[in-house]
């Protein structure tokens, strides 16, 4: 991709298409692939080594690789929480969940970006559309957990347990990019960064992998290894690859438009290939969440300056 500073309009649509699609469709393939690989070890396979041959590549090319202790504990912590405690969760959620219903869970990640950027860099206060899109996202999300909370002993399902979980991951996800964007030092390259934080995070979910004896349940066949393939290249590689791009070239506002387009593919998707149910609840809780991520991503800054919208990965899907 041209890295130049004033890319052509048509390079940025295609950057564009890249996150959207291969984002949005990694909802899909993580389906597939917890059908027989265990969420932890899909996780560490996948993680490791996307993120050895990342920092290979980086070395190739002659980015700097080595960093100083610190930095690279900076990354560890920032690869765990966004993909232990982020994509570990999604995965985990998925054995349990359709994909559809797992992306429009995760698109309440941006609500969190504003609350975290607001207490950890102090930057911006939350302006009147930034606390209405706040509320709005959590009637989306009663709307989109209904059916569970009315179905008597739901307290007690799996169901309702793996969607209240990716809660607390989509809030994973966004401390840890917060915190990366508090800890950027110009001395560090981002996709060497976006290696090691890989690495950290492939060795972390094999050691969970291996805590929960995965590697004696899992069963390695064409169609879960073709799905992990799919998320290393196309979802870790290529997605992130150009959102990174896309960072440097476009304004965060409308980098930040992939937090509502990647649930709509990601719930087409999980019809169409997975034949997955969509009801009343589905579509009315959909359209209320994306609207109040809409409403969060356009808010003005409160005296400063516009918010700075940095969702690193997929959320979810990666």
């Amino acid at each position: 991709m041209d890295s130049g500073q004033h890319p052509s309009r048509p390079a940025v649509i295609f950057a564009f298409g890249l996150v959207y699609v291969f984002w949005g469709s990694t909802y899909l393939a993580i389906d597939i692939a917890v059908e027989r690989i265990p969420p932890a070890l899909m996780c560490g396979v996948r993680f490791l080594i996307a993120g050895v041959c990342m920092v290979a590549l980086c070395g190739l090319r002659g980015k700097k690789i080595w960093y100083k202790p610190q930095l690279l504990g900076e990354m560890a912590a920032v690869g765990i929480l966004l993909l232990l405690g982020g994509n570990l969760t999604l995965s985990y959620a998925e054995t349990h969940i359709p994909s559809g219903l797992a992306a429009l869970i995760i698109a309440i990640t941006p609500l969190w970006f504003l609350v975290l950027d607001r207490l950890l860099l102090g930057h911006h206060r939350i302006s009147g559309r930034g606390k209405a899109g706040l509320g709005l996202g959590i009637v989306g999300l009663f709307v989109l957990l209904w059916p569970q909370l009315a179905t008597t002993g739901s307290f007690g399902s799996s169901e309702l347990w793996a969607s209240l979980s990716l809660i607390g991951g989509s809030f994973s996800w966004a401390l840890g990019s917060v915190l990366a964007k508090k800890w950027k030092s110009p001395d560090v390259d981002p996709f060497s960064a976006m290696g090691w934080e890989m690495v950290a995070a492939g060795v972390a979910n094999l050691a969970v992998a291996a805590a929960l004896s995965d590697f004696s349940s899992v069963v390695w066949n064409a169609r879960g290894l073709a799905a992990v393939s799919y998320l290393v290249v196309c979802g870790s590689w290529i997605g992130y690859t150009a959102y990174i791009w896309l960072l440097g070239h476009v304004p965060t506002s409308k980098v930040s438009t992939y937090a509502y387009v990647n649930p709509v593919v990601a719930v087409f998707l999980g019809w169409l290939v997975l034949h997955e149910r969509i009801d009343r609840y589905i579509l009315a809780g959909s359209a209320i969440v994306i609207a109040s991520v809409i409403l969060v991503t356009s808010a003005e800054v409160s005296g400063t300056r516009p918010l700075e919208k940095m969702p690193l990965v997929e959320t979810t899907g990666d």
